[in-house]
């Protein structure tokens, strides 16, 4: 039986690297936090440093993951093919074979047929290096859209990266994203979500929860995934509101972490 692989994101030290906090962490901190959690992969994702790293901190980060046994995946946003080639070269240079990205930035929200020139443009590298992109659902581009790029262009090296808690936001039932994005799945984003109702019960918050006490259906999103017979990366991340002070949100985000991966050590056993 395959072993299931499992991950970190940076998001999963979302707070922890932020500037609220008074010495936040940096990717090496990260990586041996990861380590002595025991997971199997980083994802370093939506995180700039990495992108102005030169090569010998390049080199010293895969080294240091070397050394830990973790191996890493990146994650972006975009799909023009300049910033896609960038996130080839460090691939390469860290090991990885997973790029997570998103179709929109802050700057660039191609149609739909321009992102399939795009991507089609992007891709040949990736195909010819063993790296897959993969598209990640989320509320700002229909699953629909996301599926239709993945289905049309059929390319082994590109597919969906599954995060159904980011889709509630477009009114899709989280269910239904993954039945229909389950078998062009390549990389799996873990985390638990709740509504809770605010003050005065005047509308909600839609919010993270720990795995197990929100509203994800983990077992059917495994069970339609397969991930560890498809060797697929399910990667932890988290949804924690500030709790109003730092010490108190990085200890929280530290017992999420925590228990979400064990959590997934216990229904992958």
């Amino acid at each position: 039986m395959t072993t299931a692989k499992l991950g970190i994101s940076t998001y999963a030290y979302f707070w922890q690297h932020s500037d609220l906090v008074p010495e936040p962490l940096d990717a090496f901190a990260m990586l041996d936090d990861v380590g002595r959690l025991g997971a199997d992969v980083f994802q370093i994702c939506d995180y700039a440093p990495i992108e102005s790293f030169t090569d010998e901190q390049l080199f010293a980060l895969k080294a240091r993951a070397d050394e830990l046994g973790v191996t890493i995946e990146l994650g972006t946003r975009g799909v023009s093919p300049e910033h896609l080639a960038r996130y080839l070269s460090l691939a390469g240079a860290l090991g990885a074979t997973v790029v997570r990205s998103m179709v929109n930035t802050a700057t660039h929200q191609p149609t739909e047929q321009e992102a399939e020139a795009l991507l089609r443009q992007a891709l040949p590298a990736y195909e010819a290096a063993g790296v897959v992109i993969a598209l990640e659902t989320y509320e700002q581009v229909p699953t629909s859209v996301n599926l239709g790029l993945v289905e049309r262009i059929d390319s082994p090296s590109l597919g969906i990266c599954l995060d159904p808690g980011n889709t509630v936001a477009a009114l899709e039932s989280p269910s239904d994203v993954v039945a229909r994005c389950a078998p062009r799945t390549l990389n799996l984003h873990v985390k638990d979500f709740a509504f809770s109702r605010r003050d005065g019960w005047v509308g909600f918050t839609f919010a993270g929860a720990p795995l197990g006490e929100g509203l994800l259906d983990y077992d059917a999103m495994r069970a339609a995934v397969d991930p560890a017979g498809r060797g697929i990366t399910q990667v932890i991340e988290h949804w924690l509101p500030w709790q109003g002070d730092p010490e108190t949100t990085v200890q929280l985000e530290r017992q999420w972490t925590q228990h979400n991966l064990e959590y997934l050590r216990s229904k992958n056993s």
